[in-house]
């Protein structure tokens, strides 16, 4: 459990420090590089593979939790302003964070892909 957590709380600061620009984007993984780092900690054995796998989740699980709208921590985000207002979101309001999120996304998937393609190219 201790590790989980110091694991969740490093990717925070990593996403912080991407965020702000104190860290470069390279450290982003795509499906390519994931797959290729799956394949190579295989090799090393199902130790390393599993702990590989539980990182993989972690991070995923870090991401899902970040207040973005599409997400489940922009659900949670939207049941704190819920909880605060005294109200729901309007629908339209709803809808844009919707829009900002998917668009939000879709630029970070767009950014992981560049970065293994750039990686893969040399």
């Amino acid at each position: 459990m201790a590790k989980t957590l110091d694991m969740s709380w490093l990717m925070l600061r990593v996403v912080g420090r991407m965020v702000t620009g104190q860290s470069s984007v390279n450290n982003l993984s795509g499906p390519i590089s994931i797959a290729e780092t799956a394949g190579k900690t295989a090799g090393y054995g199902l130790s390393a593979f599993l702990k590989f796998l539980a990182v993989v989740s972690i991070s995923l699980g870090v991401l899902n939790l970040l207040p973005i709208p599409v997400l489940d921590g922009g659900h949670l985000l939207y049941f704190l302003i819920e909880g605060i207002k005294g109200s729901p979101l309007s629908e339209r309001a709803q809808e844009q964070g919707m829009k900002i999120g998917i668009a939000l996304l879709a630029g970070l998937m767009t950014l992981a892909f560049y970065v293994d393609i750039s990686r893969l190219l040399g």
